[in-house]
């Protein structure tokens, strides 16, 4: 190929290497982020990667941030609050944590979530023990969140309670008595485990 036949674009995207042969200057494996200011030009191959590579990580991080605040909503709806539903998804992700490491790693105040984990142990939704130290002195309670199933099985009776209300609504509004109530609606909980 004689110099007349090159295109000058593709000057721009080959190198010549000491044995006189022509490679392409964009290795596949290179980082984007090193890039120059001469390499970043709007249009060339590597900013418009590195663009496309930004784009597709905002979205993926705007999806698992969506997917999270769904997640901590539902739960906030089976336990209450956001604060008990963040805690609990800590404690799932990091079984065996104390308060002040659930603190710590929520970002919510100490003594909120002793209060938190104090009642959420009340009602069985946590589970504690005494951490076990070689030396003597003040062992504080590890923490553990009950599996999902156990939880969700904990609403499963007023959820489908209330859904079978719904359903004898017209029943109820000619006068029906509750005792003449039907309940079609029934849930069940299956483990991975009982499967």
């Amino acid at each position: 190929m004689s110099p007349e036949d090159t295109d000058p674009a593709d000057e721009e995207r080959t190198e010549t290497d000491a044995g006189g042969s022509t490679t392409d200057a964009f290795d596949e494996d290179e980082e984007f982020d090193d890039l120059t200011d001469v390499d970043a030009e709007e249009g060339s191959p590597k900013a418009k990667a590195k663009a496309a590579r930004e784009r597709l990580e905002a979205e993926a991080d705007r999806a698992v941030e969506g997917f999270d605040e769904n997640v901590v909503d539902l739960l906030a709806w089976l336990l209450d609050t956001e604060t008990r539903a963040r805690i609990y998804v800590y404690l799932r992700q990091h079984p065996g944590s104390t308060s002040e490491e659930v603190a710590d790693g929520t970002g919510l105040y100490p003594s909120t979530v002793r209060e938190a984990l104090a009642e959420l142990h009340e009602e069985g939704k946590v589970t504690r023990g005494k951490r076990k130290s070689a030396g003597a002195g003040n062992n504080p309670y590890e923490y553990e969140a009950i599996a999902p199933s156990e939880l969700v099985n904990g609403v499963v009776d007023q959820v489908q309670k209330q859904l079978n209300t719904v359903f004898n609504l017209d029943r109820r509004l000619g006068g029906a008595d509750e005792s003449d109530d039907e309940s079609p609606v029934t849930i069940t909980v299956e483990d991975e485990g009982t499967k």
